[in-house]
């Protein structure tokens, strides 16, 4: 019995297990990056196709990858008004190396260097890492949980009929919901219409029909 075991196995051993997670958390995060750049680009960023029940175990390690990144965001406001905009092994740089401002700026930005290390520890992607602390922690920074979504798709997976689910990140492929829209009637006729059909209607009301006499039967 697996009594009070909680997760689903998967039919893999724990490290085989763990590594398929990092690896999906890892593919959708990868989804987010320049299009450009990537010879295999995704059909949709922020959405992976896998089956129902590795998303839903996948699913929380996500959740806690983002929360660690956008909690870092206030340590990254705040290094930003001592760093300098100088360029590497310059003159400029060096001199800012030695100054106070970088002693405060190395004190102010450890906490997103940890959690760096942190989510980089969980995922096991340098990259993906660098995505999501980049690119889509900021758009969660107002939401207080519920990043993803789970849809389940009609289509069985080919060859073991698994089930097949998308798993996405919510607010990059929002559904919008419209209501039903009002059907749309015709144009009223110009003015110059409207009277030409009225004075027809009139002089047909006028017009009286006279009675059928015996010579016209």
């Amino acid at each position: 019995m697996r009594h009070r075991r909680r997760g689903r196995t998967l039919g893999r051993s724990p490290s085989h297990r763990k590594a398929l997670f990092k690896n999906l958390a890892s593919a959708l995060f990868l989804t987010e990056r320049d299009a450009t750049l990537d010879d295999n680009a995704p059909k949709t960023p922020g959405r992976i196709t896998t089956t129902l029940h590795k998303a839903k175990e996948v699913r929380p390690l996500v959740e806690k990858c983002i929360t660690i990144a956008k909690k870092s965001l206030a340590a990254a406001e705040e290094a930003k008004q001592f760093e300098t905009s100088a360029e590497r092994d310059s003159d400029e740089y060096k001199q800012w190396r030695k100054s106070d401002d970088w002693q405060k700026w190395a004190n102010a930005r450890a906490p997103v260097v940890a959690a760096r290390r942190r989510v980089v520890q969980l995922i096991g992607d340098k990259e993906a890492a660098k995505i999501l602390f980049d690119t889509i922690a900021e758009r969660y920074v107002d939401r207080p949980g519920g990043y993803t979504r789970i849809l389940r798709l009609a289509t069985p997976r080919l060859g073991d009929a698994g089930t097949r689910a998308i798993l996405e990140l919510v607010g990059k492929n929002d559904r919008v919901k419209r209501s039903a829209e009002k059907p749309a009637f015709e144009e009223e006729a110009p003015a110059e219409d409207q009277e030409t059909v009225a004075a027809a209607a009139e002089t047909e009301a006028t017009t009286e029909v006279e009675p059928a006499t015996d010579e016209d039967q």
